[in-house]
């Protein structure tokens, strides 16, 4: 196994496992745990500076332990259940044969109604929910670039590990995670900004950050909304 794929390494007996791999764009060592599969990774900028990144991840071991045991536990989309959209709450609901899952309004509050059972039922809503993502942020994407005057983006949905959006300035593409839409609004505008700003400056240049704020103003609480509640996204119809 190449290291820029990952090689697993338990840091003593018993303890916890960190996969290594090599970033040669990364300009220090770093640790991080994976929203989806809840792995610590040590990132090193090259090989020879491995053994250091083994060590540094051999003094965290207490940090990541506890990082690890604080993961939400995944769960798949079943009826009974709740999702949020847009601040508010969709009782899951099935109904009998196979068809789209779909919204419905009740007297006791919005519903998500779906055909299929275990597995079928969780993938018709999450085929609804990334339909229903992608209709929102191509919509404010589009807010964002007419502001800036630029051409329309291609937008595209992804799930990606760590990522919430990407964008490709060359050929004027954004991918965004379909789980952005369990987040606020506020928060979907913020990276929808995010990802259009790309388009202006590639890095993150305090440049870049002007134009994040002209466009959603203080940008600083939607990226902590999404530090700390990221985790429990990404746990959503797993497992």
């Amino acid at each position: 196994m190449r290291l820029h794929d990952g090689l697993k390494l338990r840091l003593e007996a018993g303890g916890p496992e960190v996969v290594l791999r090599i970033n040669r764009r990364a300009r220090r060592i770093s640790i991080r745990i994976d929203a989806r599969s809840g792995e610590a990774i040590a990132t090193a900028p090259s090989e020879r500076r491995l053994k250091e990144a083994v060590e540094f991840a051999r003094s965290r071991r207490g940090w990541i332990a506890e990082r690890q045991s604080a993961r939400p536990p995944a769960h798949r989309f079943a009826p009974g259940g709740v999702v949020i959209l847009g601040g508010r709450s969709y009782r899951l609901g099935a109904v009998r044969g196979a068809g789209a899952a779909r919204f419905a309004d009740d007297p006791d509050g919005p519903l998500i109604l779906s055909g299929g059972e275990g597995d079928a039922f969780a993938r018709r809503v999450e085929n609804l929910l990334r339909r229903e993502a992608r209709a929102r942020l191509e919509a404010r994407t589009r807010v964002h670039e007419r502001t800036l005057g630029l051409t329309p983006s291609t937008v595209s949905i992804m799930d990606a590990r760590s990522r919430w959006g990407s964008c490709t300035p060359q050929n004027q593409t954004i991918r965004y995670s379909w789980r952005v839409i369990m987040a606020p609004e506020a928060v979907l505008d913020y990276l929808a900004a995010h990802e259009v700003a790309h388009r202006v400056h590639a890095d993150h240049s305090p440049a870049y950050w002007r134009v994040v704020h002209g466009l959603v103003g203080d940008h600083r609480p939607h990226r902590a909304w999404l530090r700390d509640h990221g985790a429990a996204l990404h746990a959503v119809n797993r497992g």
